[in-house]
């Protein structure tokens, strides 16, 4: 899946005024949700394992809590603060809520707010200040809080 046809499930999703649209091709799945009338978030995921028949027989297996990947949505450069004399938006150890700016993505000399979906606990940030960010790179890793 390229980028042209990302674009055109957005415009697709603007033109019907979808709020979430999912589509899976080739062990390859993309998942865009708008919230308030802006897209949110893009998750992307690669191919999901295979269910063997004897897995769900056997019982199950209690692992520890995993963490959460926060991807970038788009490509730009990457702000963990609002202004170069402001303060983090977070850092490792802030709890955060859904809804809270967690960064920034400059992107065509638009500043898009990034926020958090899910309540947690911020356990690692994987990308330093004023570095440029891919599409679907880990920007975070939270510890999901209930």
């Amino acid at each position: 899946m390229n980028l042209k046809e990302i674009k055109e499930m957005i415009n697709l999703m603007n033109e019907n005024d979808l709020l979430e649209l999912e589509l899976e091709r080739d062990g390859l799945k993309v998942r865009l949700k708008k919230s308030s009338g802006q897209l949110q978030q893009i998750i992307t995921t690669s191919e999901a394992p295979a269910i063997k028949p004897q897995a769900l027989k056997e019982e199950p297996v209690f692992k520890k809590q995993e963490l959460i990947e926060i991807k970038s949505p788009m490509v730009g450069t990457f702000y963990r603060t609002s202004s170069p004399e402001s303060a983090p938006f977070v850092d490792t150890g802030s709890e955060i809520q859904p809804g809270e700016v967690i960064c920034i993505i400059e992107a065509m000399k638009l500043m898009n707010e990034i926020k958090a979906e899910v309540k947690g606990r911020i356990k690692e940030i994987l990308v330093e200040n004023g570095n440029p960010v891919e599409f679907g790179q880990v920007l975070f890793r939270v510890e999901p809080l209930l």
